[in-house]
């Protein structure tokens, strides 16, 4: 089989709607094979269109009159989301898109997220930073933005939203939108809305990285986030207990999928150990030890970094100042050294792999 011998199948069954062959009428688009398998869109005027299942009966009868073993999947798409799909593809103002993900709540995940994209742009990069975790944001307190709201602008006649700045990085959170204390209840097609405008309707400048602090779980927003842009990797957090690592693996596990295929860049066990701001030199590990490493060797990845649990942590986020604009302390070199390490990775990541591909949502 190749695509030549399967055009030539296709053309035998006739458009309804033109009257020409469907390769003619240009209802066949991308045309894959793989072994038996048989992989191509249907473009119709739409997904209910009442010719759809005589197409596609047709389509693998012609196929398979040729290729007795052939596999063939038709899916059927329409000529609006062959656009969208290519507006997807289009080449976008950032380079990497790094998704910051755990399993459950309550591992410092947006912390994480904060003070990587903080020290990343400290060492020079241009970086940008997205608050997906709609049902608690809360980078608008940790980066001292409370209670601002964004600009919206026309850009060629169409409404833009430009993001807010914080120690001279572009920020975008839903907490910039509603009131503090009021209670985001949201529906699935409601979450995907508000997370392709953040891609979509925001004016980022070029960006070298753009980092995406995401809700714990596996849920529509993370869905959303594969299926609206192409994630150049994804950084995991954990802390050491067993328990969190069980749900981290999970979360992990989603971004591996072969439909989602989103590369692993590495682990960060957070809350590593305890260290009290008197004794920089004692490590108290509260909460147990190894979990970083352990679910690091079930992914075959690299611990990007172990962050302490210090007590000054806390009163950087709550004062609007992280705690990597603290010069000089444990906690500053700890994410300086995770920002130069996922740097690194992102690095092998795109040397050695191909670049990672928009979800498509296709229906048979």
């Amino acid at each position: 089989m190749n695509k030549e011998l399967i055009l030539k199948a296709l053309e035998t069954v006739t458009d309804p709607i033109s009257g020409m062959n469907l390769v003619e009428a240009q209802r066949i688009d991308k045309l894959s094979i793989d072994g038996n398998n048989v992989n191509f869109n249907l473009v119709l005027p739409s997904l209910n269109h009442p010719q759809k299942d005589n197409l596609i009966f047709a389509c693998i009868g012609a196929i398979q009159d040729q290729f007795a073993d052939a596999e063939v999947n038709v899916h059927v798409t329409t000529k609006a989301e062959q656009a969208k799909a290519q507006n997807n593809d289009a080449p976008r103002p950032v380079k990497n898109i790094i998704a910051v993900a755990s399993g459950k709540g309550g591992v410092g995940k947006s912390t994480i997220s904060t003070n990587l994209a903080l020290a990343l742009h400290k060492l020079g990069a241009k970086v940008g930073l997205i608050d997906a975790d709609l049902y608690g944001p809360s980078i608008p307190t940790m980066l001292g933005l409370k209670g601002q709201r964004p600009q919206v602008r026309e850009v060629d006649g169409k409404p833009k939203i430009f993001p807010l700045e914080a120690y001279g990085m572009p920020v975008m959170s839903i907490g910039f939108i509603i009131e503090p204390e009021q209670a985001v209840v949201l529906r699935g097609p409601r979450l995907a809305g508000i997370i392709q405008q953040f891609f979509n309707d925001v004016v980022w400048e070029p960006l070298d990285y753009l980092i995406v602090d995401l809700p714990p779980g596996t849920g529509d927003i993370q869905l959303t986030l594969v299926q609206t842009v192409a994630v150049t990797g994804a950084v995991m957090v954990t802390t050491p207990q067993e328990v969190a690592v069980a749900d981290a693996l999970k979360a992990m596990n989603m971004f591996l999928l072969p439909a989602i295929d989103v590369p692993i860049l590495g682990v960060v066990e957070n809350m590593a150990w305890f260290t009290p701001d008197d004794l920089p030199d004692r490590k108290y590990k509260i909460f147990g030890e190894g979990g970083g490493e352990k679910l690091a060797q079930l992914g075959k990845v690299p611990v990007l970094g172990q962050i302490p649990m210090v007590m000054g942590i806390r009163e950087a986020g709550d004062s609007g100042k992280p705690a990597v604009l603290q010069e000089g302390s444990i906690m500053a070199e700890a994410f300086l050294d995770l920002a130069r390490k996922t740097m690194e990775q992102v690095e092998q990541r795109n040397k050695n792999l191909d670049p990672t591909k928009v979800v498509q949502v296709s229906q048979n």
